[in-house]
Protein backbone atom coordinates (compact mmCIF):
# COMPACT_ATOMS: atom_id res chain seq x y z
CA UNK A 1 0.00 0.00 0.00
CA UNK A 2 1.11 3.49 -0.92
CA UNK A 3 0.26 6.28 1.67
CA UNK A 4 0.34 9.87 1.70
CA UNK A 5 0.62 12.30 5.00
CA UNK A 6 -1.31 15.94 4.76
CA UNK A 7 -0.17 17.87 7.38
CA UNK A 8 0.97 21.31 7.87
CA UNK A 9 2.96 20.58 11.15
CA UNK A 10 6.22 18.62 9.97
CA UNK A 11 6.98 17.14 13.32
CA UNK A 12 3.36 15.68 12.86
CA UNK A 13 4.51 14.32 10.07
CA UNK A 14 7.67 12.53 10.61
CA UNK A 15 6.30 10.92 13.62
CA UNK A 16 3.18 9.57 11.78
CA UNK A 17 6.30 8.39 9.61
CA UNK A 18 7.74 6.30 12.56
CA UNK A 19 4.67 5.05 13.50
CA UNK A 20 3.96 3.38 10.33
CA UNK A 21 7.00 2.38 9.39
CA UNK A 22 7.07 0.64 13.09
CA UNK A 23 3.60 -0.92 12.96
CA UNK A 24 2.07 -1.20 9.73
CA UNK A 25 3.78 -3.17 7.44
CA UNK A 26 0.97 -3.08 4.30
CA UNK A 27 2.42 0.22 4.18
CA UNK A 28 5.76 0.32 1.64
CA UNK A 29 5.88 3.51 0.54
CA UNK A 30 4.84 6.98 1.99
CA UNK A 31 5.24 10.29 0.44
CA UNK A 32 4.25 13.83 2.33
CA UNK A 33 2.63 17.23 1.68
CA UNK A 34 2.42 20.14 3.73
CA UNK A 35 -1.22 21.61 2.91
CA UNK A 36 -4.13 21.63 0.46
CA UNK A 37 -2.86 22.74 -3.21
CA UNK A 38 -0.09 20.60 -2.79
CA UNK A 39 -2.23 17.44 -0.83
CA UNK A 40 -4.07 17.30 -4.07
CA UNK A 41 -1.36 17.44 -6.58
CA UNK A 42 0.12 14.81 -4.45
CA UNK A 43 -3.24 12.61 -4.44
CA UNK A 44 -3.51 13.70 -8.17
CA UNK A 45 0.23 12.59 -9.45
CA UNK A 46 0.70 9.90 -6.76
CA UNK A 47 -2.10 7.79 -6.31
CA UNK A 48 -2.36 7.14 -2.96
CA UNK A 49 -4.19 4.15 -1.41
CA UNK A 50 -4.59 5.60 1.38
CA UNK A 51 -4.45 9.76 2.96
CA UNK A 52 -4.08 10.66 6.42
CA UNK A 53 -5.27 14.29 6.09
CA UNK A 54 -5.11 16.91 9.30
CA UNK A 55 -8.09 18.92 9.43
CA UNK A 56 -6.30 22.35 10.21
CA UNK A 57 -3.45 23.89 7.98
CA UNK A 58 -2.22 26.93 6.90
CA UNK A 59 -4.18 27.38 3.84
CA UNK A 60 -7.18 26.19 4.31
CA UNK A 61 -8.85 22.95 6.15
CA UNK A 62 -9.11 19.10 4.99
CA UNK A 63 -12.51 19.75 4.39
CA UNK A 64 -11.68 22.37 2.01
CA UNK A 65 -9.04 19.74 0.15
CA UNK A 66 -12.20 17.02 0.58
CA UNK A 67 -14.42 19.69 -1.32
CA UNK A 68 -12.36 20.49 -4.04
CA UNK A 69 -11.59 16.42 -5.49
CA UNK A 70 -13.73 15.19 -7.96
CA UNK A 71 -12.55 11.02 -6.92
CA UNK A 72 -12.02 9.16 -4.33
CA UNK A 73 -9.94 6.07 -5.35
CA UNK A 74 -8.32 6.04 -2.12
CA UNK A 75 -9.32 5.46 1.85
CA UNK A 76 -9.14 8.05 3.80
CA UNK A 77 -8.17 8.96 7.63
CA UNK A 78 -8.25 12.32 9.10
CA UNK A 79 -6.21 13.21 11.56
CA UNK A 80 -7.35 15.99 14.12
CA UNK A 81 -7.11 17.44 17.57
CA UNK A 82 -10.42 16.57 19.80
CA UNK A 83 -13.07 18.74 18.25
CA UNK A 84 -16.63 17.08 19.18
CA UNK A 85 -18.32 18.43 16.24
CA UNK A 86 -15.96 17.28 13.52
CA UNK A 87 -15.66 13.98 15.22
CA UNK A 88 -19.42 13.39 15.34
CA UNK A 89 -19.52 14.63 11.45
CA UNK A 90 -16.90 12.03 10.93
CA UNK A 91 -19.01 9.05 13.28
CA UNK A 92 -21.61 10.33 11.04
CA UNK A 93 -20.52 9.75 7.65
CA UNK A 94 -18.50 6.10 8.99
CA UNK A 95 -15.37 7.94 7.40
CA UNK A 96 -12.36 7.10 9.83
CA UNK A 97 -10.92 9.31 12.01
CA UNK A 98 -7.51 9.54 14.41
CA UNK A 99 -7.24 11.66 17.43
CA UNK A 100 -3.96 13.54 18.12
CA UNK A 101 -1.13 12.60 19.64
CA UNK A 102 -2.10 9.27 17.40
CA UNK A 103 -2.00 6.27 19.57
CA UNK A 104 -0.37 3.43 17.56
CA UNK A 105 -3.21 0.53 17.96
CA UNK A 106 -5.73 3.01 16.58
CA UNK A 107 -3.54 3.67 13.50
CA UNK A 108 -2.47 -0.25 13.17
CA UNK A 109 -6.66 -0.79 13.04
CA UNK A 110 -6.96 2.11 10.99
CA UNK A 111 -4.70 0.85 8.43
CA UNK A 112 -6.42 -2.69 8.65
CA UNK A 113 -9.78 -1.48 8.08
CA UNK A 114 -8.46 0.46 4.85
CA UNK A 115 -6.42 -2.29 3.72
CA UNK A 116 -9.75 -4.56 4.23
CA UNK A 117 -11.71 -1.81 2.28
CA UNK A 118 -9.18 -1.11 -0.52
CA UNK A 119 -11.60 -1.25 -3.30
CA UNK A 120 -14.46 0.29 -1.63
CA UNK A 121 -16.30 2.55 -3.85
CA UNK A 122 -18.65 4.23 -1.24
CA UNK A 123 -16.04 7.19 -0.30
CA UNK A 124 -17.83 9.07 -2.80
CA UNK A 125 -20.84 9.09 -0.78
CA UNK A 126 -19.25 9.14 2.43
CA UNK A 127 -17.43 12.73 1.34
CA UNK A 128 -20.87 13.79 0.63
CA UNK A 129 -22.61 12.97 3.96
CA UNK A 130 -19.77 14.84 5.53
CA UNK A 131 -19.79 17.64 3.18
CA UNK A 132 -23.85 17.95 4.16
CA UNK A 133 -23.36 17.51 7.71
CA UNK A 134 -19.85 20.73 8.05
CA UNK A 135 -22.14 22.76 5.54
CA UNK A 136 -25.35 22.69 7.66
CA UNK A 137 -27.63 21.33 5.20
CA UNK A 138 -26.87 17.94 6.41
CA UNK A 139 -28.57 18.98 9.78
CA UNK A 140 -31.91 21.60 8.82
CA UNK A 141 -34.03 18.40 9.75
CA UNK A 142 -34.48 15.34 11.77
CA UNK A 143 -36.54 13.82 9.30
CA UNK A 144 -34.10 14.06 6.65
CA UNK A 145 -30.73 13.42 8.45
CA UNK A 146 -29.09 10.78 7.41
CA UNK A 147 -26.04 8.33 9.23
CA UNK A 148 -23.86 6.12 7.34
CA UNK A 149 -23.83 2.13 8.81
CA UNK A 150 -20.88 0.35 8.04
CA UNK A 151 -21.21 -3.59 8.73
CA UNK A 152 -18.05 -4.63 8.14
CA UNK A 153 -19.18 -5.46 3.72
CA UNK A 154 -21.56 -2.53 3.26
CA UNK A 155 -21.73 1.06 4.19
CA UNK A 156 -25.61 2.19 4.70
CA UNK A 157 -27.18 5.13 4.48
CA UNK A 158 -29.99 5.49 6.47
CA UNK A 159 -32.38 8.53 7.57
CA UNK A 160 -32.15 8.74 11.41
CA UNK A 161 -36.27 9.47 11.61
CA UNK A 162 -36.28 5.61 10.43
CA UNK A 163 -34.17 4.33 13.44
CA UNK A 164 -36.51 2.61 15.37
CA UNK A 165 -34.15 1.77 18.30
CA UNK A 166 -30.58 0.56 18.38
CA UNK A 167 -29.08 -2.85 20.92
CA UNK A 168 -26.04 -3.20 22.73
CA UNK A 169 -24.98 -6.54 21.59
CA UNK A 170 -21.32 -6.77 23.45
CA UNK A 171 -19.01 -4.24 21.59
CA UNK A 172 -21.25 -4.43 18.84
CA UNK A 173 -24.52 -2.74 17.89
CA UNK A 174 -27.46 -3.51 16.26
CA UNK A 175 -29.86 -0.79 14.84
CA UNK A 176 -33.85 -1.82 14.20
CA UNK A 177 -34.96 0.16 11.45
CA UNK A 178 -38.01 0.40 9.74
CA UNK A 179 -39.34 -1.94 7.58
CA UNK A 180 -37.78 -4.96 9.28
CA UNK A 181 -34.05 -3.69 8.74
CA UNK A 182 -31.38 -4.76 11.04
CA UNK A 183 -28.44 -3.76 10.60
CA UNK A 184 -24.83 -4.53 13.32
CA UNK A 185 -21.85 -2.44 13.22
CA UNK A 186 -18.64 -2.93 15.21
CA UNK A 187 -19.26 0.53 17.57
CA UNK A 188 -20.51 0.22 21.59
CA UNK A 189 -23.86 1.69 21.93
CA UNK A 190 -22.14 4.34 23.86
CA UNK A 191 -20.81 5.79 20.71
CA UNK A 192 -24.52 5.92 19.29
CA UNK A 193 -26.01 7.50 22.33
CA UNK A 194 -23.42 10.48 22.16
CA UNK A 195 -24.31 10.79 18.72
CA UNK A 196 -28.02 10.54 18.40
CA UNK A 197 -29.39 12.02 21.93
CA UNK A 198 -29.85 15.20 20.61
CA UNK A 199 -31.70 13.80 17.54
CA UNK A 200 -34.94 12.74 19.69
CA UNK A 201 -33.20 9.15 21.14
CA UNK A 202 -32.87 8.08 25.21
CA UNK A 203 -31.48 5.63 26.58
CA UNK A 204 -33.72 3.63 28.24
CA UNK A 205 -31.70 0.74 29.92
CA UNK A 206 -28.18 -0.06 29.54
CA UNK A 207 -28.73 -1.86 26.23
CA UNK A 208 -31.15 0.23 24.47
CA UNK A 209 -31.42 3.38 22.92
CA UNK A 210 -34.85 4.02 21.77
CA UNK A 211 -35.84 6.71 19.02
CA UNK A 212 -38.65 8.61 21.02
CA UNK A 213 -41.16 9.19 18.02
CA UNK A 214 -41.11 5.25 17.06
CA UNK A 215 -42.89 5.30 20.76
CA UNK A 216 -46.69 3.94 20.52
CA UNK A 217 -47.42 2.78 24.38
CA UNK A 218 -45.42 2.59 28.12
CA UNK A 219 -46.39 -0.01 30.37
CA UNK A 220 -45.65 0.60 34.18
CA UNK A 221 -44.63 -2.66 35.13
CA UNK A 222 -41.53 -3.19 36.61
CA UNK A 223 -39.28 -1.16 35.40
CA UNK A 224 -41.70 -0.82 32.72
CA UNK A 225 -42.14 -1.86 28.96
CA UNK A 226 -42.16 0.72 25.73
CA UNK A 227 -44.07 -0.51 22.53
CA UNK A 228 -42.78 0.51 19.89
CA UNK A 229 -43.50 1.04 15.71
CA UNK A 230 -43.51 -2.81 13.96
CA UNK A 231 -44.25 -4.61 16.95
CA UNK A 232 -40.92 -3.78 19.38
CA UNK A 233 -40.81 -3.57 22.79
CA UNK A 234 -38.42 -2.34 24.73
CA UNK A 235 -37.17 -2.77 28.94
CA UNK A 236 -37.38 0.15 30.60
CA UNK A 237 -34.81 -0.09 33.75
CA UNK A 238 -35.78 1.07 37.28
CA UNK A 239 -33.44 3.45 37.27
CA UNK A 240 -34.33 5.29 33.82
CA UNK A 241 -37.91 4.97 34.86
CA UNK A 242 -38.59 8.53 35.90
CA UNK A 243 -36.89 10.15 33.04
CA UNK A 244 -38.53 7.91 30.58
CA UNK A 245 -42.09 9.21 32.18
CA UNK A 246 -40.81 12.82 32.61
CA UNK A 247 -40.17 12.85 28.95
CA UNK A 248 -43.09 10.76 27.81
CA UNK A 249 -45.30 13.57 29.73
CA UNK A 250 -43.88 15.84 27.21
CA UNK A 251 -44.49 14.47 23.84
Amino acid sequence: MKALIIDNDEAVREALVRLINTHCGQITHITQSNGVNSGIKAIEGGKPDIVFLDVEMDDGTGFDLVQKLGNYDFQLVFITAHNKYAVNAFKFSAIDFLLKPIDPDELVLSVKKAASQIKNKDLEQQVKLLKDILSGSGTSTNKEKKIALNDGNIIHYIKVADIIYCKADGSYTVFYITNNRKIMVSHILKEYDDLLCDLGFIRTHHSFLVNITKITRFEKTDGGQLFLEENHSIPVSTRKKEQVLDLLSKL
